[in-house]
């Protein structure tokens, strides 16, 4: 029913190409809503250029409708929205490692993202705990260094039906495979590596550290499996990571040491760092798939070289305003997550944080603000698994949504606040664990 007692029987929906099968770096996410305008009076109309602005529409739509007082019927008003993104990057991070997440949750999560507009899954599937994706390539991957190489894995069928679901809701699965840190769940792979070394005695202590990249036979390896991974995963972006790198293993070793003198690169192990990035990304941009690379900042604050497409991912809180403006200088695209960690919890309202923060709030020209893809809120898994990963994400992820979406001047927290409180009780209505923004509240449909 429309607010003017007209019944709307009818939804029309106008879609002006054919369908895209795959959403990509590209796609046009506009649309227009009509309900009962000057133009169409009585009616409701969807109009969009693509299949992925009509998917986005549909979303509005069913924001639209409200029960009446006794929930015999659902009420809309009439309205002309013609709507569209700020940013065409809006991702969402989840950490498979740390705590494995059964397919059930990523695909909860994913009609979540789609219900707040995010558009690329950041699939950060592997990390020093475990490696769960099952490589056909080298299986002695998963079989060494998944939780349970049976139970706690992610199949190519799994993989694959990740990727179908986000489809199916306009999203890409951008994976992420961190290296040369972050990587010590990969040690079905002998050599790979570095053998760490007692001070003291000069002997191996028995432990590892980050991919040792002194050995040529590791980036034959890493080449084969990124040519498995460019296969997998059709988006034209890999993540390469190449954050947080611990050089103390690097430095214990007598034969990396040797490898630095004959480099000329003295007791700098970030110029060894800068060697890895740089064969790595040359590996990768060689590949036939022609991918396209993000990585962590460090990547670039080594001042490693890269292709002109590279994306640089700026995720240190401290100077990050000043990291974006040193990165736009040099001419690369660049997404911004440094305020956006939804794993550091605190109690009370903390989306207001959240919904304060501007990637344009830096000194920098236009052409620079321009290079602002967008950015991506985060949950890093070291203590969120399947039974809080909903209710701790959500709503409050839907915060750094809409800044991604909406105009820069939709930025009042007052105005958000019941917006927000409202948008909670409808996910909760749709069937999702999610946790009270605001403190004290109703929702009329509770969760069960």
């Amino acid at each position: 029913m429309m607010t003017n007692n007209l019944y709307l029987d009818t939804l029309n929906v106008h879609l002006m190409s054919p369908c895209e099968p795959m959403p990509h770096d590209k796609m046009d996410e506009s649309y227009e809503v009509k309900i009962n305008s000057p133009d169409y009076p009585g009616q409701g109309l969807i109009v969009a250029s693509t299949n992925w602005g009509i998917l986005r529409a549909l979303e509005t739509f069913s924001q639209l409708l409200h029960p009446n007082s006794d929930s015999t019927s659902l009420q809309v008003k009439s309205i002309l929205i013609v709507d569209y993104p700020r940013f065409p990057f809006r991702s969402f991070l989840l950490d498979t490692s740390r705590h494995y997440l059964p397919k059930k949750i990523i695909y909860e999560n994913l009609d979540l993202m789609a219900m707040n507009k995010y558009n690329i899954f950041h699939w950060h599937i592997v990390d020093d705990e475990s490696f769960p994706y099952q490589s056909t390539t080298f299986p002695i991957l998963s079989e060494k260094g998944a939780y349970h190489p049976y139970t706690h894995v992610y199949t190519q069928e799994d993989v694959q039906d990740v990727i179908n679901y986000a489809r199916l809701r306009g999203i890409r699965v951008i994976p992420e495979f961190d290296t040369p840190g972050h990587t010590l769940s990969w040690v079905g792979i002998p050599k790979l590596l570095t053998t760490c070394y007692n001070e003291t005695t000069g002997e191996p202590d028995g432990k590892l550290g980050p991919i040792d990249p002194t050995v040529p036979a590791n980036f034959v390896f890493l080449r084969k499996l990124f040519q498995e991974i460019a296969t997998v995963f059709p988006d034209k972006y890999i993540h390469l990571g190449g954050d947080e790198v611990d050089f103390s293993c690097w430095k214990s070793n007598p034969e990396i040491q040797d490898f630095m003198k004959a480099s000329n690169f003295s007791t700098d192990y970030s110029r060894l760092e800068e060697l890895y990035m740089q064969n790595l990304v040359d590996e990768i941009q060689s590949l036939p798939q022609n991918k396209s690379i993000l990585v962590w900042q460090e990547v670039f604050d080594n001042g490693v070289e890269m292709d002109s497409n590279t994306v640089i991912h700026v995720w240190k809180d401290k100077e990050s305003m000043q990291e974006l403006a040193n990165v736009t200088a040099k001419g690369y695209r660049a997404v911004f997550s440094a305020c956006w960690y939804l794993n550091i919890i605190s109690y009370g309202v903390d989306w207001v944080d959240y919904y304060n923060c501007e990637p344009h709030n830096f000194t920098g020209t236009a052409r620079q603000k321009k290079l602002i893809l967008g950015g991506g809120a985060t949950m890093w898994g070291e203590y969120i698994d399947s039974t809080n990963v909903i209710s701790t994400t959500w709503p409050r992820a839907a915060a750094p949504a809409e800044r991604l979406w909406s105009a820069a001047t939709v930025n009042d927290t007052e105005e958000a606040a019941p917006r927000l409180e409202e948008h909670r009780c409808r996910l909760l209505q749709r069937g999702f664990s999610v946790s009270p923004p605001n403190g004290s509240g109703y929702c009329r449909y509770d969760w069960n």
